[in-house]
């Protein structure tokens, strides 16, 4: 059999070994959370606006929460204003508010819709204030530190992404939270994706990051950590395994499994159609965080 043939044949192999998931998702919703310097990358963002697309249009619904922290800091310095953070979290006063939702809710996230749209989904984008989708308070900085705007989520009003998704339309999110008097928040993006997969009960919660998964050893990519188990997180964190931004996307994973999602991934936002070979494959990809 001559070699084109030989690749035509493949390709309906990994057709027909898509054809379990597909099944197995229809009508489910998976939680992606996309952010790190994939979500810099042209061609990456592309790749996930196909992957996304794809899920639409094989019937699952697939919801998008998008971060933006590198755009956020040069945005700042454009404006004459220092990044500061404490334990990770950006400090946040009045002037960085605006700027943070204007770069995240304005910019980053009409993108990503564009993009979506481009690559023929039908894509809309909100921030928490929409429908009062995500209402939070202020977080309390380890040591005391006002911290100014920066929120933890009180509640997910996630009625307008069910209205979204049975219109056959992908919510695209930004992490700006509100509160009853109107006050915009900044909210982790992570946290903010483990709290709409955990109130919209997902199927799965994906996050695309800047590493192949967890790593043993953050410099060796052949210490992947496969699979986590709950059990084995408080060691881990002890150890420093689990450390920087890994916490807040293993903290996710925790409160979304705790709610009902059947799996969470994390995996390498890097890789080509990265999200596609998690969903429809076999072998899957990353570090997948389970009971």
């Amino acid at each position: 059999m001559h070699d084109a043939m030989q690749e035509v044949i493949s390709k309906a192999a990994t057709l027909i070994e898509a054809l379990p998931y597909i099944r197995e998702f229809e009508k489910k919703t998976v939680v992606v959370k996309f952010g790190g310097s994939a979500q810099e990358n042209p061609r990456i963002r592309r790749s996930v606006a196909e992957d996304i697309t794809l899920m639409k249009y094989v019937g699952m619904n697939p919801v998008l929460v998008h971060g933006g922290g590198p755009e956020i800091t040069r945005t700042m310095k454009a404006f004459g204003l220092e990044s500061r953070f404490v334990n990770g979290l950006r400090v946040t006063d009045e002037d960085a508010v605006g700027i943070i939702e204007m770069v995240l809710a304005g910019k980053i996230n009409k993108e990503i819709v564009s993009l979506l749209n481009q690559a023929g989904g039908n894509a809309v984008g909100l921030s928490g204030k929409d429908g009062n989708l995500l209402h939070a308070r202020k977080i309390s900085a380890p040591g005391g530190e006002d911290i100014g705007f920066v929120g933890e989520i009180t509640n997910v009003h996630f009625r307008i992404i069910d209205v979204l998704c049975n219109a056959d339309m992908i919510p695209v999110i930004a992490p700006i939270a509100t509160d009853a008097q109107g006050q915009s928040w900044n909210v982790n993006a992570d946290t903010v994706a483990g709290e709409i997969a955990a109130a919209l009960q997902a199927e799965k919660l994906v996050f695309l990051t800047d590493t192949p998964g967890l790593l043993r050893d953050p410099n060796d990519p052949k210490t992947l950590i496969t699979q986590l188990p709950y059990s084995e997180i408080l060691k881990l964190t002890k150890d420093g395994v689990i450390s920087g931004g890994m916490i807040p996307k293993i903290d996710a994973c925790l409160k979304a499994l705790d709610f009902g999602v059947k799996k969470t991934h994390i995996i390498d936002g890097r890789v080509p159609h990265a999200l596609l070979l998690e969903v429809f494959t076999t072998k899957g990809m990353g570090t997948l965080v389970t009971h």
